[in-house]
């Protein structure tokens, strides 16, 4: 009987090993940002499963040849309304709608960030369900962080710091990945819209619990999310040098947009105009070009500040699904940012922001295996990050415009 059990054991272990030999990926690289900032040279990773579990210039046979292409990390999008889209007839239909037809909007705008080579998203919308049906119903979408319900700040009406608190707390038991605090209101308006003492105690409590917290804050509201000690500001506009060094030396994390976002109002301001928050009128929406410049000068200014950590992220919206890459490319043109610290800001520099940088957003062993490849070299050209060729997440292979070795395809989890 002992025999026959171990006999079994040995065969079940055979099985086991059989199956991750089976599941085992090598690819062929000769160049390779690692998301750090450091370039590898002519190597090849191994992926099992969801992990890189190797870095090995003689791993063999190879499944899929990315040489003569630029390998990186999947990027990461710290910013993304990903239920924005526009409707039927259009026009913007906005935020969190519940419909089928929203949901299915919703779908096809993460598909298109995964596509875009964006295997992570942080979403301001809360889209728990979303987030469950990519990380465990086989959706394709992006590696998704989300919160159950943002804080807005109303004045007086935002309630007492005792009920912030609870509110917060809340959020915790709903499941938030993070804490979204609204302190201010659009890009032009310059006054801080919740009062001192409940922002204090919303971050506070936030950091008791384990929450994260990202402040939108323009002009006043930069200085009082700092004043509270919150996780990451948004946006920016408005932020002094000496709210920048303040940031930088209170280790607040600094998301600013780089024009993307009011380029998109601009482009699609017939597709906006007369919807809720938004001008009448298009005609309305010209006064909004007055804001590039600012968005690049908050950049320029910033980059120079030194220890200041300033992660990526696109606040996309209808119209920017599937394009986010553009903000990358603002960076560097519009800017002043070093491509390589652009592209380091949507990989490691993320990831550490989103207490994930153990899981994602580097080439290295026992992360997970999100792997993208560019047509080009960003290094030179930061247009490059327009040509997305080929995405992994998590191991399975969602985009691939190269050609494939000729091993047969019953080795690899990919969707094609």
């Amino acid at each position: 009987m002992r025999v026959t059990t171990l006999l079994l054991l040995l065969a079940t272990i055979g099985l086991n090993q059989f199956a991750e030999a089976q599941n085992r990926v090598v690819i062929a690289v000769s160049t390779a940002l690692d998301g750090k900032g450091k370039v590898l040279r002519d190597t090849r990773i191994v992926v099992s499963g969801s992990k890189i579990v190797g870095i090995d210039p003689k791993a063999s046979p190879i499944d899929y040849d990315l040489r003569g292409l630029t390998v990186m990390p999947g990027w990461i999008d710290s910013h993304v309304h990903i239920t924005s889209s526009f409707g039927p007839d259009g026009k913007n239909a906005g935020m969190g709608a519940t419909t089928p037809e929203a949901a299915y909007r919703t779908a096809a705008n993460a598909y298109a960030t995964l596509l875009a080579g964006f295997t992570t998203i942080q979403s301001m919308d809360g889209v728990a369900a979303l987030r469950e049906a990519a990380a465990h119903g086989g959706l394709p979408a992006p590696r998704i962080l989300s919160i159950a319900e943002p804080l807005v700040g109303r004045g007086d009406e935002t309630g007492t710091p005792d009920e912030v608190r609870a509110f917060v707390r809340k959020q915790k038991d709903a499941g938030a990945d993070f804490l979204k605090i609204y302190a201010s209101g659009g890009m032009r308006q310059t006054a801080q819209t919740i009062p001192q003492g409940v922002l204090d105690a919303a971050c506070n409590e936030a950091r008791k619990v384990g929450l994260r917290t990202l402040v939108h804050a323009n002009y006043d509201a930069v200085h009082g999310a700092i004043a509270a000690g919150c996780t990451e500001v948004e946006h920016g506009l408005g932020a002094t040098d000496a709210d920048l060094h303040a940031m930088a030396e209170e280790g607040i994390y600094f998301d600013p947009q780089a024009g993307q976002l009011i380029q998109n109002y601009l482009d699609n301001r017939t597709r906006y105009a007369g919807t809720p928050f938004f001008p009448k009128t298009p005609e309305e929406f010209e006064p909004m070009k007055e804001l590039l410049p600012i968005a690049h000068e908050t950049i320029e200014r910033a980059r120079k500040i030194r220890g200041l950590k300033i992660v990526f992220g696109t606040d996309a919206l209808a119209g920017m699904h599937g394009y986010n890459a553009e903000d990358l490319i603002n960076r560097v043109r519009e800017g002043g940012i070093a491509p390589m610290d652009a592209l380091v800001s949507a990989n490691s520099l993320a990831a550490k922001a989103m207490n994930m940088s153990d899981q994602i957003g580097t080439l290295a062993l026992g992360l997970e295996a999100d792997i993208i490849a560019l047509d080009g070299d960003p290094l030179k050209d930061i247009a490059a990050v327009r040509r997305v060729v080929f995405v992994m997440k998590g191991g399975v292979v969602y985009k691939n415009e190269i050609r494939q070795m000729s091993r047969s395809s019953m080795h690899f989890r990919a969707v094609r």
